[in-house]
């Protein structure tokens, strides 16, 4: 059966909720327009990640929009019936920001390391001069210093939050930010890095042949425990049927 709602439909991929819809954009604009919400950007990694870890888990399961971010999740939906495409999310992101920028929304920016946000902020400031960035603040927080930021940020009411903290940081400090209403708060993981020019992103032919995770462990070594996720992901989903 071929998903042809123009409104995201909810599914499940080994018990981790993903949405279904044409068009992730226009389905991210129609949230914000709405009330705003959480949005999530599921792959392999992390549908196995938040199996066995219930704050992630619940982060996911309470977000407003869950877009199929992996090619292994596009492969288990389509085994469900589901024909949906690949949805970058550092894409999603990009184009976010875009039109952020041409529609005065008001943007913050948290995460990565204090290098790369000051290269980030200058490049976006460039690439996209109507963009109002009310907040920007690294990842490297101390502990103590994060309330206040925290409290920063509720007060410039933003339309669209971008944070790059890592998985399963990003997602669930969204999920538990006491007072966040309205907008749009996603997690974007390394694409603060790509976009402040520090690394690459992957060819766009390793992207067509869904093998982005291949380049991203030739850049980072340390993650092939983190890729051992990915065979175990497929096991499981074919032995679901």
């Amino acid at each position: 059966m071929a998903s042809t709602a123009t409104e995201p439909l909810r599914t499940r991929v080994l018990g981790v909720p993903v949405s279904v819809c044409p068009d992730v954009f226009a389905a991210a604009l129609a949230l914000r327009q709405r009330s705003g919400g959480q949005i999530v950007t599921l792959n392999a990694e992390m549908t196995m990640a938040a199996k066995a870890d219930p704050a992630l888990g619940a982060a996911i399961a309470a977000a407003a929009l869950v877009i199929p971010d992996g090619a292994g999740v596009v492969w288990a939906l389509g085994r469900q019936g589901y024909r949906v495409r690949r949805s970058p999310g550092i894409e999603l992101a990009r184009d976010l920001l875009t039109h952020a920028a041409s529609h005065g929304w008001r943007v913050a920016l948290v995460g990565a390391s204090p290098e790369v946000m000051e290269q980030l902020t200058a490049r976006l400031r460039q690439e996209l001069p109507g963009l109002k960035l009310v907040l920007h603040a690294h990842g490297y927080q101390p502990a103590e210093a994060w309330p206040g930021l925290e409290q920063q940020l509720l007060a410039a009411r933003p339309d669209l939050v971008l944070a790059a903290l890592g998985v399963p940081r990003q997602e669930t400090w969204i999920q538990q930010l006491p007072g966040r209403s309205g907008g749009l708060w996603m997690g974007v993981g390394g694409s603060f890095d790509v976009w402040a020019g520090v690394k690459k992103r992957a060819p766009a032919w390793m992207g067509a042949l869904q093998i982005e995770w291949l380049y991203r462990l030739m850049q980072e070594p340390s993650r092939w425990r983190r890729m051992l996720s990915l065979p175990k992901f497929a096991w499981e989903v074919l032995r679901q049927g």
